[in-house]
Order: structure tokens, then C-alpha cells, then sequence
């Protein structure tokens, strides 16, 4: 990944405890959620609705993932997993505070919740769920430990003009960093090459038993058998493999999986393309493009305003649907290194995992940036656009690996 700034970084550690990466979401109203603070309904810029079926309200979470968190919460009320909804996903590593819904729960019941780390300030009745994507950004608070040097934060600050570039970050492709892989697969319909680099790639994977298995799976390939060893945790896993125990599908058994979880694959190789893109445009100083859009009254992009004219140059994030004048040559360079085109984001296999494509800002916008140090550690307060990654942020504060 290439840098925009020139500078040195200051070094550091970032997210040495949640406690250090603090994650409010901003609503489509523009309302910040603070932790530890209730809000009405009136606060998020909705009157309630006392017959409302949803329960809508705002969660503080410690070192949890949305999902689970929501899960768990769903669970104590009653309620399943697909009850729940949410705007985005927020860093587990973290404290975070954002809206949700639950369709069913009683809201009363939410207020106090017992739930280890997770709290819940406000609830209320509401006849609409919270929306993916219907929140505008996010507001962070990270501090950064042990800088080589402080006094250089302020002149990379500048230099960064309130723009970063808008990568995606590492864990778009997944914690072994082989989603695009297994995506690139699926849409080539090599089904069966795919779920051999799901199941058996250990690549990164952190813990000795699963890598024992990852490996005893890839020189036996014995499906029954691995039933017996291959850890519990490792859900996603267990059920392809108990699929083709059965069958010997391997598109059937990749289907097995979330929705959610095979949309990553496709969209990895989308963000794969993309990011390689903006590292070219940096390298060739080349950061305009002629598909632009405007900024919304927060001063972020509003992707809905795609056009020539406007606030915020665009890239593409390629799909079938994509117009062929709309891909750069950037981008264009990146599908022919990997071999793949337009066309093969329609997944002939498994064309419920098609991708129309759509658009990206290629500098994203960072708001209200402040600073300030205290001996080796310095404490940044920024805010940016939902889908842009506080992390690169920071890579570029720091220029080490952020986690």
C-alpha cells in the first residue's frame, strides 16, 4: 500500500485495548452517538410509534463484533437472528455506539440489558428498522502509544490536506487474507478449488489446532473423517464439510455458507481491484477521474449524485453492470492481471452472488481532526464517510501496520 503523505510517520501502537479505539456512529440526521448517553427519538430525527413493531436502540459495545453482539442481544430478548438490523459494522477491537433494531422485541425489555460489555441507553418502538448504509459515517477516538515521535503528527496532518486515500482495508479480505482468492474461483466456476482454499489454506491462521486441521484436510481430503477432527469453532467450515460428507457438489456446498459470507468472496475481488487501482493513481500522481459526485450536507460524498460535475472524484468498484466507459485504465490493468472481465461478475455458477458494481470515492474526506500528545502517546479525534477505513488514517499517521 502506497502512501499519500511524504512524511515520516510517528510510530506506534494503535488499539492496545479497546479502551484506545473509541467508534460513535454519525446518523443520517447528522446526530453523533456518544457513548454512555441516551437519546430520544426525537434525537435521531424520528417521532416513534408506539404500535411500531421494531424495537430500535442505541448499543455500546466492548470488544465485540456487531453481529454477535446484536445476536446476543436478540437472543435474551427472545428473538433470532434475522430479527435483528443495523446501519454498518463497527471494530470489534474497540468501543463502539450505533443504532440498531430488533423486529419483535419488547423495547423495555432491552433497557438494562444484562449482556457481558454490552450496553443499551435508549430503546423505543418504531414501524422501521434501522437500514444498512443508513448512517452517513463515523467519529473516532484512537490513541496511539509509544510514538518514535510526536512532533511530527501535526506536519503529516497538513501534508494530508483532510483527505486520505480510500483503500479498503485488510479485513475486507478476511482474516487468513485469502477471500479474493476464493472469490477470483468462484467466479472462474472452479467451485471445487474454491472450498479446498476455504477449507485447508492455513495462511495466517493463529491457532495450532485448526492449522493441524487445515493441513490433515488438504493431504487427506476424507471428508467423514475430518468431521471428527476439524475444530467446533470452526462452524463455517464444518458445514461444507458435512455437506460434501454426503454430496459431491462443490457449488451446492459452497451455498451452504451465509449469503453474506459468499458475497465477500466476490466483493474481495471487486475491493482487490480497486485498491490496486488507487496505488497506481498514487504512484502516477493521477487522483482526478471524470466521474465525480457531491458532497451531502455533512460534507461527505453522496454516491447517490454520480455525475460529471461534483465535490469528490470517483473510482469504480466493477460489476457486470458497470459502463465500459466508466473503468479507467487503472482499473482495466487490474482485471487483466488477474485474468478476470466485466462479464464474470455475473458468477454464472452461483448468479445469486452477481454484482452490478458501483462507485468509490478515491480520496475520502476526513472532518473535524484534532490532536494532542502527552509524553509518547498522542490521542487523534477524526471523523469520516461510512465505508472508509479509520485505519488508513492511521497507517498514514504512523506508517506501521495498524491491527
Amino acid at each position: 500500500m502506497l502512501y499519500l503523505s511524504k512524511s515520516r510517520g510517528i510510530g506506534g501502537h494503535v488499539k492496545s485495548s479497546p479502551e484506545d479505539f473509541t467508534v460513535m456512529e454519525i446518523l443520517g440526521n447528522g446526530t453523533v452517538l456518544e457513548p454512555d448517553k441516551a437519546y430520544s427519538p426525537a434525537d435521531i430525527g424520528e417521532a416513534g410509534d408506539d404500535k411500531g413493531k421494531f424495537a430500535k436502540f442505541v448499543m455500546q459495545k466492548r470488544d465485540w463484533d456487531t453481529v454477535q453482539a446484536l445476536i446476543k442481544i436478540a437472543k435474551i430478548a427472545g428473538r433470532g437472528r434475522k430479527s435483528i438490523s443495523y446501519a454498518g459494522s463497527k471494530d470489534r477491537q474497540s468501543i463502539s455506539t450505533q443504532l440498531a433494531s430488533i423486529f419483535g422485541a419488547d423495547p423495555s425489555s432491552l433497557i438494562g440489558i444484562r449482556a457481558r460489555d454490552i450496553k443499551i441507553t435508549c430503546a423505543w418502538r418504531s414501524s422501521t428498522p434501522v437500514e444498512l448504509g443508513s448512517n452517513i459515517g463515523n467519529s473516532f477516538v484512537a490513541t496511539i502509544r509509544e510514538c518514535s515521535n510526536t512532533e511530527r503528527l501535526a506536519g503529516i496532518i497538513e501534508e494530508l490536506s483532510g483527505s486520505i486515500p480510500n483503500y479498503f482495508d485488510k479485513q475486507r479480505f478476511g482474516m487468513r487474507m485469502n477471500n479474493s482468492d476464493i472469490g477470483l474461483c468462484i467466479m472462474r466456476g472452479e467451485f471445487e478449488e474454491a472450498v479446498t482454499k476455504f477449507l485447508t489454506d492455513s495462511n495466517l491462521e493463529s491457532n495450532v489446532i485448526s492449522v493441524e486441521a487445515r493441513k490433515r484436510l488438504s493431504d487427506e481430503m476424507d471428508f467423514k473423517s475430518a468431521l471428527q477432527y476439524f475444530p467446533k469453532n470452526l462452524r463455517n467450515e464444518r458445514t461444507v464439510i458435512e455437506y460434501l460428507s454426503r454430496y459431491d457438489n462443490y457449488a451446492n456446498a459452497l451455498r451452504k455458507l451465509p449469503r453474506g459470507i459468499l458475497l465477500m468472496f466476490v466483493h474481495s475481488v471487486q475491493s482487490l481491484i480497486f485498491n490496486n487501482a488507487l496505488q497506481d493513481r498514487i504512484e502516477a500522481e493521477d487522483l482526478d477521474s471524470h466521474i465525480r459526485c457531491k458532497k451531502n450536507f455533512y460534507g461527505f460524498p453522496d454516491i447517490g449524485t454520480v455525475g460529471r460535475e461534483g465535490d469528490f472524484a470517483l473510482g469504480s468498484i466493477v460489476g457486470y453492470a458497470t459502463k465500459d466507459e466508466a473503468i479507467s485504465d487503472y482499473e482495466k490493468e487490474q482485471m487483466e492481471k488477474i485474468g478476470i472481465a466485466r462479464e464474470d461478475f455475473k458468477v454464472k455458477g452461483i448468479p445469486e452472488l452477481g454484482s452490478k458494481g458501483s462507485f468509490r470515492v478515491i480520496l475520502a474526506p476526513v472532518k473535524n481532526v484534532s490532536h494532542e500528545s502527552e509524553g509518547n502517546n498522542a490521542t487523534i479525534k477524526f471523523s469520516l464517510p461510512s465505508g472508509s477505513y479509520a485505519t488508513i488514517f492511521l497507517y498514514e499517521l504512523t506508517k506501521t501496520s495498524v491491527q
